[in-house]
């Protein structure tokens, strides 16, 4: 028999040493030499100010690193058909696992994306209809939106062999559930002519109106010089077949000074073009085109279900997978649950599994037909992670990016003991998060900072929760921190009256925003606060929007080209120096010939990272030599863009670079709390709540009585949310009417009116379950918020 032996003897196994992921020397973005050891197997949450590093350090150290070494396990074949990734800039990372990233970038927008085909909750369910439903019409592409019948037959040349030739006649014919008339959107689109084109002009006069048509670009010039019309004649005097030609010919071959071309017809070239993208995707100026010309009705023939009538007449138990679709996941759960068929048992578990996942991760009360793009940040990301809950995967590293974004204080403890199960099960979980509740779950805390940007990127303590409070860091300070209630509020100077709004689950509800003020509303995810602002409030109400979508923008993009800084900048320092304004943009005639105004030449190596090295010509500065001999207030170009926000106000307030339009620009992004970033610094290499605030920048030039912020606190630390609630006062003081969406209870205690929506989520929520001061909500402590408010001000 074999002996056992006795554990406490036995020496510990080699295997079992490797308990940390060891990083050293590390560099990305803002990080200075950064060493830390990180234990696995535990919940560890990075914290410090928006800016100080926590995102370089996880995401794009950690997470970067783990995901490049795992793609290059594949064949060099397969490594071709994926994005290539650079080492990080770091000495030594060791003790990594296989990590999992789950952030807040918005889902795809793409209009035929749904949260039942991001999550393979829809693939599960066309695979059900089509063995259960009945008549059956099909397989599983019959119940699909996404796919279209196609029918042909013909012959077919077949060869073996030297001489072994025969033609063979096949017919092929494939069964779709997209409804022809949508193609699948479940909405048709009514375009208005008139906001196209100038019917009174001729061709050479310039007539559309739309973005992008102008007189002497390519798109109009094939319009005009195609040979199917009279350039001189005015539109309205077209013929029948002239006009049928202009608006809707099918693509034709057509040769322009000795180009070939294709001319198309102008409606469907602005269906391919603009109509069939997400309008929350689209450029601000191509969004308002599209909102003033185009009507979006739903579609008469599928009843906006995407779907053909076979698919809709298919059923299981009276439902189709249309009804399916359409119900809140919870109810979808319970029919699912009730559903007793031995053939289908393993796909019924684990449909029933994924569904009872968005119930207990709180999103219950979303349909499975929600367009993808329409989820915030937080809700895209608790989508993203459903499918990794369940999981029989262990020893796996799960990143997360402030995975309580979007949620009510009431769905964090939720939130909370998701993230306690996955490192329970064997998992190292890094959590990259600011709301004291999170932090004081961690097994282990890393605080950045001490400050953002250049002032950030060093590790300011490691330890204990215990230990962080007593650290005097920025966050051990602030981690504490307890709002209070206001004594006294501002009286509003009018009101903006909502009346029976319906929008998504919003049942009726009568509402008077007061203006003037500070109103605040909140309630449970997915009780309607978004439908009642940005669904129900009048559109002519001067109201400035700024909103979770993601900032547009590739690497040649920084906050001086996205705010407008820097126009006024590059005039400046043409005026000064007698030249063009083009010369100063490095994206324009200014660029380093070497590369193209990058500052860095690319190497593609295929399927292996591509190597980047700084441009030897321009040093990595951007510009031609030429360029940087004209100077401005004794700088050039290059050291202006070098400049943080806050020496770029000083500089353009006063003295020889004095220059208004510039300095405006530039004290607003010092108002939202930016002055440490670098005006050129590119676009990608900023974080989710620096991005936010540049959005809020950028806004607040804008002409409009009626700020609506969604969330403004996303991505903002202890300390930074003091500086917004000063920012918010700054607005109303000046006559703003401010409304927010938000969660933090510091913005509802700071308010002077607070709406607040429930009781629940989806067909739970909808109505106004409390209207009145921050005071009056905490003393009555009627509702999930009041309940939540009265804890955090210790009332």
């Amino acid at each position: 028999m074999a002996r056992k032996t006795d554990p406490q003897a036995a020496a510990p196994h080699l295997a079992d040493s490797h308990d940390l992921i060891r990083v050293h020397g590390a560099r990305e973005n803002n990080l200075k030499d950064v060493s830390i050891e990180i234990p696995k197997r535990r919940l560890t949450v990075f914290t410090g100010v928006s800016g100080s590093g926590k995102s370089s350090l996880v995401f794009d150290t950690i997470a970067a690193e783990s995901q490049r070494l795992i793609n290059e396990t594949y064949s060099a074949f397969v490594q071709g058909f994926m994005p290539t990734l650079a080492r990080p800039e770091v000495d030594v990372l060791d003790g990594l696992t296989t990590a999992i990233s789950v952030d807040q970038s918005r889902m795809g927008a793409d209009p035929r994306s749904t949260v039942g085909t991001a999550t393979d909750a829809n693939a599960m369910l066309r695979i059900l209809f089509s063995r259960l439903g009945t008549p059956h019409i099909g397989p599983p592409s019959a119940y699909s939106f996404n796919v279209a019948s196609v029918s042909a037959q013909g012959g077919l040349t077949v060869d073996r062999g030297s001489e072994k030739t025969r033609t063979e006649k096949v017919t092929f014919n494939r069964t779709g559930g997209m409804c022809v008339r949508c193609e699948g959107r479940g909405t048709v689109t009514d375009i208005d002519l008139a906001q196209l084109f100038d019917d009174s002009k001729s061709l050479n006069e310039d007539p559309f109106t739309i973005p992008t048509y102008t007189g002497d670009g390519w798109v109009v010039r094939v319009i005009r010089e195609s040979g199917f019309f009279d350039a001189d004649k005015p539109i309205r005097k077209y013929t029948k077949k002239e006009r049928h030609d202009f608006l809707y010919r099918e693509p034709v071959k057509v040769k322009i000074n000795g180009v070939n071309l294709t001319y198309e017809g102008l409606i469907p070239k602005l269906q391919k073009s603009m109509l069939s993208k997400d309008p929350e995707a689209m450029q601000p100026h191509i969004r308002a085109f599209v909102e003033r010309a185009v009507t979006f009705a739903r579609c008469p023939d599928c009843d906006g279900t995407r779907l053909t009538e076979g698919a809709r007449s298919s059923k299981i138990e009276g439902i189709s997978i249309a009804d399916a679709c359409a119900m809140e996941i919870r109810d979808l759960a319970d029919w699912a649950r009730g559903l007793k068929e031995p053939s289908v048992a393993p796909l019924l578990t684990a449909l029933q599994h994924t569904l009872d996942s968005f119930v207990e991760i709180g999103l219950g009360y979303l349909a499975l037909d929600r367009p993808a793009g329409t989820l915030s940040g937080g809700e895209a990301q608790r989508v993203k992670m459903i499918r990794h809950l369940g999981s029989s995967l262990t020893d796996v590293t799960y990143v997360f990016d402030e995975p309580t974004a979007g949620l009510h204080p009431h769905d964090i403890q939720r939130m909370n003991d998701l993230l306690l199960r996955l490192r329970d099960k064997g998992n190292t979980v890094l959590v990259v998060e600011h709301k004291p509740e999170m932090i004081a779950i961690a097994d282990h805390v890393v605080d950045l900072g001490p400050g953002a940007g250049v002032a950030g990127g060093a590790v300011c303590y490691e330890g204990t929760l215990e230990g962080l409070r007593a650290s005097g860091t920025i966050t051990g300070r602030h981690l504490d921190d307890r709002a209070t209630v206001k004594e006294s509020v501002r009286s509003p100077s009018g009101a903006l009256e909502i009346r029976g709004a319906t929008a998504n689950n919003l049942k009726g509800v009568d509402v008077d925003i007061p203006l003037g003020v500070l109103t605040v509303i909140t309630g449970v995810a997915g009780s309607g606060k978004s439908s009642l602002v940005h669904g129900s409030v009048p559109l002519d109400a001067g109201v400035v929007s700024v909103d979770q979508s993601p900032i547009k923008g590739s690497r040649r993009s920084n906050p001086a080209t996205y705010t407008g800084l820097l126009e006024p900048i590059r005039k400046a320092f043409a005026k000064a120096n007698g030249v063009k304004p083009a010369l100063f943009s490095a994206n324009s005639e200014g660029a380093c010939p070497t590369c193209n105004g990058a500052g860095v030449v690319y190497t593609d190596l295929g399927m292996m990272a591509g190597v980047s090295t700084t441009c030897e010509d321009c040093d990595g500065k951007r510009f031609d030599a030429s360029v940087l001999e004209y100077r401005l207030g004794g700088r050039d170009i290059s050291e202006v863009l070098g400049m943080s926000v806050t020496d770029a106000e000083d500089f353009f307030g006063a003295g020889e670079a004095h220059t208004p339009a510039a300095h405006r620009i530039l004290e607003r992004l010092v108002d939202v709390g930016l002055g440490y970033l670098t005006i050129g610094q590119p676009l990608t290499t900023l974080s989710g709540g620096e991005r936010q605030r540049l959005k809020l920048a950028t806004h607040m030039g804008d002409k409009g009585g009626v700020y609506v912020l969604d969330e403004p606190t996303t991505g903002l630390h202890l300390a930074d949310v003091e500086q917004l609630l000063g920012l918010l006062d700054r607005l109303v003081d000046a006559g703003k009417s401010v409304i927010v969406v938000e969660h933090h209870q510091a913005v509802m205690a700071h308010a002077d009116w607070i709406i607040d929506l429930g009781p629940g989520a989806g067909h739970d929520g909808g109505r106004v379950v409390f209207e009145g001061t921050p005071a009056d909500l905490v003393a009555a402590r009627s509702t999930l918020t009041g309940e939540h408010l009265a804890d955090y001000v210790g009332a």
